[in-house]
């Protein structure tokens, strides 16, 4: 037996444990720069990159300068190690498919077996509402200087097309036309899922009233 100790693995982004038996990305040599050589990636375990990447959005400040949206996100302690991740992941119907930590639960910051699900990338920018983009008007509204009055409009999933819902005199109509439509393709995309809770959690958010209670004073 060697009796030679093994070289510690370096924490991923200064938390996560890479606690892998096994090789998780193979390289290829491409050719020498500089006497050098200059390698690509050839293959990446799918359950690394995809604890990997959760690591990153949560832990690495680069990440987050481009996705200021994870900040103040983090991963559950048994999560910080990989095994425990990926016989989560080896569970999950995953194949094509984006980790997601706040369709179950609105408003969610934490990764954790309990709070996330594998969506499809249609689901993952459908619930997207981009808050953070949104200007000073109720979501799915907005000031159309042309016409002087609030417009409408909502994206489709399907046809990945702004859909135009109307022009309204008060800012609270054209997000209530938002909020209808927004059902309407909820229940469509629900229909189509693979995983009852993800069907069941779109449908659940989009039932919900948009509406600002300080406005109906």
């Amino acid at each position: 037996m060697d009796d030679k100790k093994m070289k510690p693995k370096k924490l991923v982004c200064g938390v996560g444990n890479n606690d892998a038996d096994y090789v998780t990305t193979k390289m290829e040599t491409i050719g020498y720069v500089n006497g050098k050589q200059k390698q690509k990636r050839v293959w990446e375990c799918p359950y690394f990159r995809a604890w990997t990447d959760m690591l990153n959005r949560c832990y690495d400040a680069k990440t987050q300068e481009r996705q200021p949206t994870y900040k103040g996100c983090s991963v559950a302690e048994d999560w910080l190690t990989f095994s425990n991740f990926k016989s989560w992941m080896e569970k999950q119907d995953f194949e094509g498919k984006q980790l997601d930590k706040d369709l179950l639960f609105e408003g969610n910051k934490v990764y954790s077996s309990a709070t996330c699900v594998f969506v499809t990338r249609a689901v993952n920018l459908f619930a997207n509402d981009r808050g953070a983009k949104r200007g000073e008007w109720l979501i799915g509204s907005d000031w159309y200087k042309p016409a002087g009055k609030f417009r409408s409009r909502c994206c489709n999933p399907f046809t990945k097309k702004q859909e135009h819902l109307g022009l309204f005199t008060c800012e609270l109509e054209a997000h209530q036309a938002w909020s209808k439509r927004k059902l309407e393709l909820a229940h469509e995309l629900a229909a189509i899922q693979t995983d009852p809770r993800v069907a069941k959690a779109l449908i659940d958010r989009y039932s919900k009233h948009y509406i600002d209670k300080d406005l109906l004073k």
